[in-house]
């Protein structure tokens, strides 16, 4: 079964280092899309409305690792616009603060990962990733009408 969770995870990650290439702005859409995916199966548990499942925590703290290190190249000088982002400008204007943003969000995501055993542990953990998704998300991301 972690097998399974972890090769989804990878495999959606894959897609995403290879739509990066050509389209950033597919490419992140498609990241944080895997995040979502990942932040619903979270919360999901973290709330009690989903069994806990350890294979499926670690796999949503490797998605959002990887997420914390591989965003920033996602959001280069040239995909400002198009391609219906809902990046806001302020991810160029301050551009030392968003990578930092995804700096610290990996190395979070990275020891929720290696410290989660459990239930508790695991909503402990929790609560810190998810505020650094929902901290990144007021300041640089457009909110959805």
């Amino acid at each position: 079964m972690m097998r399974v969770v972890f090769a989804t995870a990878a495999f959606a990650l894959a897609i995403t280092a290879v739509a990066a290439q050509s389209d950033p702005i597919a490419a992140r859409k498609a990241m944080m899309k895997t995040n979502g995916d990942q932040a619903k199966i979270g919360s999901a548990m973290a709330k009690g409305d989903a069994p806990f499942d350890l294979a499926k925590a670690k796999a949503a703290f490797a998605a959002f690792e990887e997420c914390g290190e591989k965003g920033p190249s996602l959001f280069p000088d040239d995909s400002k616009a198009g391609g219906e982002t809902a990046a806001l400008p302020q991810v160029w204007e301050d551009k030392a603060d968003f990578n930092a943003k995804f700096a610290k969000f990996a190395a979070d995501a990275k020891a929720a990962g290696a410290s989660v055993t459990d239930l508790e542990s695991f909503k402990t953990a929790w609560t810190g990733v998810a505020e650094d998704c929902g901290g990144c998300h007021k300041v640089y991301r457009a909110k959805k009408s």
